[in-house]
C-alpha cells in the first residue's frame, strides 16, 4: 500500500502531456496536428481515465486502512525559512480527485461531439487538460503556498475557458469579469496565507493546525488579528465558490461552451472554494466568529441564488444560479460544523448538476438546428417547449437531475440535502426556516426550467405544420443525423465541414436530415429548390453525447446510497463516514453513524412535502397551455379585480424584477464601484492636469512674464535708471511715513 501512495505525486502530471504536445504541434507542425485532431480527444480521455483508476485505488486503500499519507521535500532553505513542496493523500483529496476525473471523462467524451464543428477544437482540449492538471494539483497540495499556485492556475484556465469564444463581446466581457472578481478574493487569500505564516511560521497544513491550536489554547495570539486573517482566507473561497457578494461572475461565465459549464462551474472549479474551507476546517473551527460569518454568508447565498433563478430566461443562467444556491448549502454545512454533510452534498450535487448542464447542452444542440447558431435564441427557454417528443433521452436525463436537485427520494441530493436541513435546526431556527423555504424554491425554479423546456408546445412557430413527412428535399444539419444517399451530395454546396465524422467516439456520419418541417423563415436556402422555406426539426443528440448522460444518470440514482447507514455485525455505519474517518479523527470529532430512522422519515416527509409543493406551484403556473415566461392570465382569472388584485400584481412584478435584474447587485457594482472608479479617475486626471501641471506651468509663465518686463527696464539709459531709482525711493518713503 505504501508503494502505491509513493506515486501519488504523479496524479496532477498525467494529463499534462496533452496541452504540451498540442501546443508544440501547433507551433511546429500546424497542418499535421490539425489533421490528426481526433487523436487528442482520445488521449485526453485515456490519460484522465488512468488518473481515475489510480484515485479509486488510493480511495479503496484509504477506506481499508483509515490512514493519511503525506510526502514533502525541501525546495527553498534559507536560515530559518524553509519552503517545502509535496503531496497529501487523505479522504478530502480522494473525494475531489474522483469527482474531477469521473465527471471530467464524461465531459471530454461529450465534448468530442459537441465541439466537433468548432475550428478551435484542439485549443479546447488543450485548455481542458491543463485545467484538469491544475485542479488535481490543487487538491493534492500539502501546503498553503502550493495551493495558492494551483489556485491561480485554475483561475487562469477558467479565464481562458469562459472566454473561449473571445470574438463574442459577451464572452470577452464575461471572462474579464470572472478574472477581476476572483482577483479580489485571491488577493485576500494571499494576505491571509502570509498572515498565518507570520503567526505560526509554517505553510504546511499539519504544522499549521498544530501550532495554531496550541497558540489559541494558551491564549498567546491576538484574537482580533487571527480573525482578520481567517476572514482574508475565507474571501478566496467566497470568490471561487460564487458566494455573496462576489457571486456576480458565475452567471456571466455561462457564455463559455456548455461542457465547460458542466465541468468547471458545476463540479470542480466552484467546488474549489468548498474544498479550501474543508481543508482549513481545523483552523476555522476554533474561531467561533469566522464560523458564524461562514454560516451568515452561506445562508444569504442560499436564498439569493434561489430567488435569482426564478425569472431567468437563459437555461444555463438558471442552472448557474441553482449552482450558487447549492454551494451555499455546502458552505452553510461547513459553517455549522457539519463537515460530513458538506462533503456528502458536494458529491451528490456534482453529479446531478453535471447531468443537468450536459442535458441543457443537448437541448441547445437541438435548438440550434431550428433557430440557427445564436445563444440568445438557442438557450432561451421561452423559445423552447414540447421538446419531450423529440429529445426523449435528454428529457429523461434532465428530469432525473431535476428531481435529484429538488430532493425527491431516493435520488442522490435527497440524502445529502436532508442532512443539512436537519442540522440547521440544531444551529439556528432562523437559518433553518430560510434553508427549508429555499428547498421549496429550488423545486419551483428547477421544475419551471424543466416545464418551459420540455413540456407544452414548441414555441418556435411553424407554417403548414402537419407532422413528420418524407420529402425529396433534405435540410442541412451541421450536427449529424440520418442522411440520404451520396447521389444528392453534389447538390449541396453550403456545408461548412466535411460529411465525414469528426468524432473519435462515434461512427455516425454528418449528413443532411430527411425529416423537414415548414417554418416561418428559412433555416438555409438552396437555389436548386427555388424559394421553398424548409427546415430541419429538433432531434436527439448523437450517441456520443447521450452516453455521458446515461452514466451521470446512474451516478445520480445511486451515489446517494454511500451515505446511508447499514448494519454489519450489529454496528451501523456508512461508507462515507468510514471513508472520512481519518479526517473526522483529525478534527477531534466523534463519528456518530447511528441513525434514528423514525426521526429521519419524519423529517424526510416534511422536506419532500415542501419539494412537492414547489413542484405543484411550478406545474400550476407553467404547465401547458400556460407555458410562457410567466402567464398571469390563469391567476388573474382566479383573483378578482380590486385591491387584492393590485397588491398581487405588484408583489409578482416586484419578485420578477428582483430576480430578472439579479437583485440589482450588478447595477450597484456598476454604479458604486465602476462609476465611482471612473469619477475618481476623472478627478485624478483633472487634479494632475490642472493643479500639479498647472503649478509647474504657472511658475514657468510667471518667470517668462517677469523676464519680459525686466528686459524693458534695462534699456542702457542713465536717465531711465535714475527715474526708476527715484520712483522706488519715493514709494518707499511714502509707505514709511504713512505706516
Amino acid at each position: 500500500m505504501q508503494q502505491t501512495y509513493q506515486y501519488g505525486w504523479i496524479i496532477p502530471f498525467i494529463p499534462l502531456p496533452v496541452p504540451i504536445l498540442i501546443g508544440v504541434g501547433l507551433l511546429l507542425f500546424p497542418t499535421a496536428t490539425k489533421n490528426f485532431r481526433r487523436m487528442w480527444s482520445f488521449q485526453s480521455v485515456l490519460l484522465l481515465s488512468i488518473v481515475m483508476i489510480f484515485s479509486i485505488n488510493l480511495s479503496i486503500q484509504q477506506i481499508d486502512s483509515n490512514s493519511i499519507y503525506q510526502y514533502v521535500w525541501s525546495w527553498i532553505i534559507n536560515n530559518d525559512f524553509s519552503l517545502e513542496f509535496g503531496y497529501l493523500i487523505d479522504p478530502l483529496t480522494s473525494i475531489m480527485s474522483i469527482l474531477i476525473t469521473t465527471i471530467g471523462i464524461m465531459v471530454l467524451i461529450y465534448s468530442d461531439n459537441y465541439m466537433a464543428h468548432d475550428q478551435a477544437y484542439l485549443r479546447f482540449f488543450a485548455y481542458m487538460s491543463f485545467f484538469s492538471t491544475s485542479m488535481l494539483g490543487l487538491v493534492t497540495s500539502s501546503n498553503l503556498i502550493q495551493i495558492y499556485i494551483f489556485w491561480e492556475l485554475v483561475g487562469m484556465c477558467s479565464y481562458l475557458l469562459i472566454g473561449f469564444w473571445f470574438t463574442r463581446p459577451l464572452a470577452a466581457n464575461a471572462c474579464q469579469k470572472a478574472f477581476v472578481t476572483n482577483r479580489v478574493g485571491d488577493f485576500g487569500l494571499l494576505l491571509g496565507i502570509l498572515g498565518f505564516y507570520w503567526i505560526t511560521g509554517s505553510f504546511e497544513f499539519r504544522d499549521l493546525f498544530e501550532i495554531f491550536n496550541n497558540l489559541i489554547y494558551n491564549n498567546e495570539v491576538n484574537f482580533l488579528f487571527v480573525t482578520f486573517c481567517a476572514v482574508l482566507l475565507f474571501s478566496g473561497a467566497v470568490a471561487k465558490s460564487a458566494q455573496f457578494p462576489l457571486h456576480v461572475w458565475l452567471p456571466d461565465a455561462m457564455e463559455g461552451p456548455t461542457p465547460i459549464s458542466a465541468l468547471i462551474h458545476a463540479a470542480t472549479m466552484v467546488a474549489a472554494g468548498i474544498f479550501l474551507v474543508a481543508r482549513l476546517f481545523p483552523l476555522f473551527i476554533v474561531i467561533p466568529s469566522i464560523m458564524n460569518l461562514i454560516s451568515l454568508i452561506a445562508i444569504i447565498t442560499v436564498l439569493l441564488g434561489a430567488t435569482l433563478a426564478l425569472a431567468q430566461k437563459d437555461i444555463k443562467r438558471g442552472l448557474a444560479y441553482s449552482t450558487m444556491s447549492q454551494l451555499g448549502y455546502m458552505m452553510l454545512a461547513l459553517g455549522m460544523g457539519s463537515y460530513r454533510s458538506a462533503l456528502f452534498h458536494l458529491i451528490t450535487h456534482a453529479y446531478s448538476k453535471a447531468l443537468l448542464f450536459l442535458g441543457s447542452g443537448s437541448v441547445i444542440h437541438s435548438m440550434e438546428r431550428i433557430v440557427g447558431y445564436s445563444p440568445y435564441k438557442s438557450q432561451n427557454m421561452i423559445l423552447m417547449g414540447g421538446l419531450r417528443k423529440h429529445v426523449p433521452i435528454t428529457k429523461n436525463a434532465f428530469l432525473l437531475g431535476t428531481l435529484s436537485l429538488c430532493g425527491i427520494p431516493p435520488l442522490a441530493c435527497f440524502w445529502s440535502k436532508d442532512e443539512i436541513l436537519n442540522d440547521s435546526w440544531l444551529y439556528s431556527t432562523i437559518f433553518a426556516i430560510i434553508a427549508w423555504g429555499t428547498a421549496g424554491l429550488t423545486a419551483f425554479y428547477m421544475f419551471r426550467i424543466y416545464l418551459l423546456t420540455f413540456e407544452g408546445h414548441l414555441n418556435v412557430h411553424f407554417q403548414n405544420y402537419s407532422g413528420k413527412q418524407k420529402r425529396t428535399f433534405y435540410s442541412i444539419s451541421l450536427w449529424g443525423g440520418k442522411g440520404p444517399s451520396k447521389r444528392i451530395k453534389k447538390n449541396v454546396r453550403l456545408l461548412t465541414m466535411n460529411n465525414e465524422s469528426s468524432s473519435v467516439f462515434s461512427k455516425r456520419i454528418y449528413r443532411i436530415d430527411d425529416n423537414v418541417r415548414n417554418m416561418t423563415r428559412p433555416f438555409i436556402t438552396i437555389a436548386h429548390f427555388e424559394n421553398k422555406k424548409l427546415y430541419s426539426y429538433p432531434y436527439e443528440s448523437d450517441n456520443t453525447m447521450l452516453f455521458p448522460l446515461l452514466i451521470l444518470g446512474l451516478f445520480t440514482l445511486f451515489v446517494g446510497f454511500i451515505g446511508i447507514p447499514f448494519n454489519q455485525e450489529g454496528v451501523d455505519f456508512d461508507i462515507l463516514s468510514k471513508w472520512l474517518t481519518p479526517s473526522i479523527n483529525l478534527l477531534h470529532q466523534k463519528s456518530n453513524n447511528l441513525m434514528d430512522w423514525y426521526e429521519f422519515f419524519k423529517d424526510a416527509v416534511f422536506s419532500v412535502s415542501i419539494a412537492y409543493l414547489g413542484i405543484f406551484i411550478a406545474s400550476f403556473l407553467y404547465k401547458a397551455p400556460y407555458s410562457s415566461l410567466l402567464n398571469f392570465d390563469l391567476i388573474n382569472s382566479i383573483v378578482k379585480r380590486g385591491p387584492k388584485r393590485i397588491l398581487w400584481e405588484k408583489l409578482l412584478n416586484g419578485i420578477y424584477d428582483w430576480s430578472y435584474n439579479r437583485a440589482y447587485v450588478d447595477s450597484f457594482y456598476t454604479t458604486a464601484l465602476t462609476g465611482g472608479i471612473r469619477v475618481l479617475a476623472e478627478f485624478t486626471h483633472f487634479f494632475d492636469r490642472r493643479i500639479i501641471d498647472g503649478i509647474t506651468n504657472g511658475v514657468g509663465l510667471i518667470s517668462f512674464f517677469l523676464g519680459e518686463a525686466i528686459k524693458y527696464v534695462g534699456g542702457g539709459r542713465i536717465s531711465s535708471y535714475l527715474f526708476f531709482y527715484l520712483s522706488y525711493i519715493l514709494v518707499f518713503l511714502l509707505v514709511y511715513f504713512i505706516t
